[in-house]
């Protein structure tokens, strides 16, 4: 008897959760830790060079094999099927950008998985570089009057790990995650579903806590777990490559919603778009440090953002790591997409956002799996999503105000119009 086709589909779901077990992109693109303090030492020696790190490249030929020929077998017109087929094409490009560390074909793949800064929507006229730049020039603004007080980071790791974990606690009622110190880490953090690792000796400020727990924990923690909690689909729980864009846009919009996305993080993640752009161009590691740097960014943290462009690609500029691309463009989808589904009242539509790690498109075309029980609803969800009452009305205002055209609005228009109100002149 042959197979049907929920169990030819529940075969390469489990088939594809395996496979790509090995395929883990940000750990095969981790600079040693000793290298940040050799390229600072040089630096302020007045002597910079560029990074001598060597990543090898990594040889996954037998998964693409397996994954491909699980491609060829998926019946695209099929909701279930498709969204195989798509989870295991985007596993192949990860696995050959791996396998071309180094290598101007590195980018190639990278661009394929998350895009460039200049992308261009068909039906918009700005890109994630455009937002970043509008951005960049607001807050220098902000900043250039001294109006924002800077963000003091004064919480040594210890107390900070703690009081997080505290957090975490309240939130994951069924389910651990961990918050660890590690002595070995180079940025001052990295989240995956069970752990938050900490850096040792960093110092973090408030705001830290707070994006923290709303990005790692709230975000991308709480969709992996309800992603590990779909009895029927197993891939929503891998954090497959081509979910990066709708799951780094929540995790932003998250900041964003609960008042945590301050001035320096939005500059941070505008910056480093900028940077991606400017390194294709041809900017090498020294060029982009110093960008980082004249920004207003630490010598660390200048380090640590140029790394982020540079890491799988060349200090010497154009083979780029562009992951960082997706955090703008991301939140404006994501953005567009909750809108969407209070305009066209489908609340469900958000709610299913969460289930586990998903595209948006992936949660349209499964929709009616959601709706017969196939795939369960999210188990955490955070708060400010839970309620579609006031997401509904936040949205509301928020698509209504971006009609506003404040061009030629000045603060004296404020006092103008009050005085012709009072006087009737309306």
């Amino acid at each position: 008897m042959q197979p049907s086709r929920l169990e030819k589909t529940t075969q390469h779901d489990a088939l594809l959760a395996d496979t790509v077990q090995p395929i883990k992109i940000l750990a095969a693109l981790t600079w040693p830790r000793e290298a940040e303090a050799k390229f600072l030492e040089a630096w302020r020696a007045g002597r910079p060079e560029l990074p001598d790190v060597h990543l090898e490249p990594q040889d996954f030929s037998k998964q693409i094999g397996i994954l491909e020929t699980m491609q060829s077998q998926c019946d695209r017109g099929h909701p279930l099927d498709n969204l195989i087929f798509k989870t295991a094409r985007s596993y192949v490009s990860a696995a050959r950008m791996l396998g071309a560390i180094g290598t101007p074909g590195f980018t190639g793949y990278s661009i394929e998985l998350y895009g460039k800064p200049n992308d261009r929507y068909k039906t918009q006229d700005w890109t994630a570089l455009d937002a970043a730049e509008y951005f960049l020039a607001k807050t220098d603004e902000l900043l250039g009057s001294y109006v924002v007080p800077p963000t003091v980071a004064d919480i040594p790791v210890e107390v900070f790990a703690l009081r997080l974990q505290a957090a975490i606690d309240q939130f994951f009622v069924e389910d651990r995650v961990e918050v660890v110190i590690d002595p070995s880490l180079p940025s001052k953090a990295i989240a995956g579903s069970s752990r938050i690792r900490l850096r040792a000796g960093a110092l973090y400020s408030e705001l830290d806590l707070e994006q923290l727990l709303e990005h790692e924990a709230h975000v991308h923690a709480a969709t992996m777990h309800n992603g590990k909690r779909q009895k029927n689909l197993r891939l929503l729980s891998l954090g497959a490559p081509r979910t990066t864009r709708t799951q780094e846009g929540i995790a932003v919009l998250a900041e964003l919603m609960t008042l945590s996305l301050d001035i320096v993080r939005l500059r941070r993640i505008a910056l480093r778009i900028k940077a991606i752009a400017r390194a294709l161009d041809g900017a090498d590691f020294i060029e982009i440090f110093k960008g980082f740097l004249e920004a207003g960014q630490s010598e660390e943290e200048s380090y640590q953002s140029a790394v982020r462009c540079f890491r799988g690609g060349d200090v010497r500029g154009k083979t780029v790591f562009t992951k960082d691309t997706v955090y703008l463009k991301g939140m404006m989808e994501v953005m567009a997409f909750l809108a969407t589904t209070i305009h066209e009242n489908r609340p469900e539509l958000a709610n299913a956002l969460f289930a586990g790690r998903l595209s948006i498109g992936d949660v349209i075309e499964l929709a009616p799996y959601f709706e017969s029980g196939f795939l369960a609803g999210p188990f955490y969800i955070p708060h400010w999503a839970s309620d579609l009452r006031t997401l509904a009305s936040t949205l509301a205002c928020n698509a209504f105000f971006t009609r506003m055209d404040l061009t030629h609005v000045k603060l004296e228009n404020f006092v103008l119009f009050e005085e012709a109100a009072a006087t009737g002149s309306v």
